[in-house]
């Protein structure tokens, strides 16, 4: 591996880089944080897809396009003298010291629970009106329900024990399928939302990611629906001439494989 003093090198390489690239290449010189941001956001989930493979190859290089994007922006930061990547590194450094008071501190802990309620405690002292306000509004449902269960958890507002959770997604499936039966297509919704929800929360007592668990499972469907098509294209039978019967012969090939 390479030492600190190395490394820092390498950071440095890529600030002069970066540097270069503003200065003299006609697209870094347009792009703006606005610009940016959806880029930033699709290098994010490709670096989560190469986690999630395993490849750790590619997750190297994923991580060098998420870094080149924090560099990108504190780079447009420092030309209007807002900020730079110093300001960047030292803030979340002063951050990490402020919120870990168990290392830095007096603090005692006895757990990793103990850490997460201190976390959203020093928050609430730093100024934030709701331990909610961490949460961005962008996020997708799925994720946004996991990360509002783990904040108010953080505070202690959660079930005691997983079976009164699992009650709680038998509850929601009892007025789900109520609804199904009246055909109330927004009240269908609204308990499906209920469902979807207590099965999130589930999962955070089951230790499973629900973000990671559903995309594990699109994943799986995927690779099996494609040889579905291939054992379908070497046939040349196109998938909407074939029964159910004739694919399911070829998806449980797959599930076999």
């Amino acid at each position: 591996m390479n030492t600190r003093a190395e490394q820092l090198q390498a950071f440095d390489r890529l600030l002069t880089i970066m540097d270069e690239l503003r200065a003299q290449c006609p697209w870094d010189k347009k792009q703006t944080m606005e610009t940016l941001r959806h880029l930033t956001i699709e290098e994010t989930y490709e670096l989560g897809d190469a986690i999630l493979d395993n490849d750790l190859d590619e997750v190297k290089k994923e991580l060098g396009d998420v870094l080149l994007h924090i560099v990108f922006y504190s780079k447009i930061g420092s030309e209007t003298n807002e900020f730079d990547i110093a300001d960047v590194c030292n803030g979340i450094c002063e951050k990490l010291i402020s919120r870990h008071p168990h290392i830095y501190g007096d603090v005692k802990v006895e757990n990793e629970e103990d850490v997460k309620r201190n976390w959203e405690n020093l928050k609430l002292k730093e100024g934030k009106k709701s331990v909610l306000e961490g949460v961005p509004n962008s996020l997708p449902a799925l994720v946004k329900a996991n990360r509002i269960q783990e904040k108010v958890a953080g505070v202690g507002f959660d079930w005691e024990e997983p079976n009164q959770v699992w009650e709680k997604v038998e509850e929601e499936l009892s007025e789900l399928k109520a609804e199904i039966e009246t055909n109330n297509l927004d009240a269908i919704e609204s308990e499906f939302g209920d469902v979807l929800f207590s099965m999130v929360n589930y999962a955070r007592f089951l230790n499973v990611n629900p973000e990671n668990a559903l995309e594990r499972t699109n994943k799986k469907f995927s690779k099996r629906f494609k040889y579905l098509e291939e054992k379908a294209q070497s046939l040349n039978k196109p998938l909407k001439d074939m029964t159910l019967a004739e694919m399911d012969v070829f998806w449980d090939e797959a599930k076999k494989l």
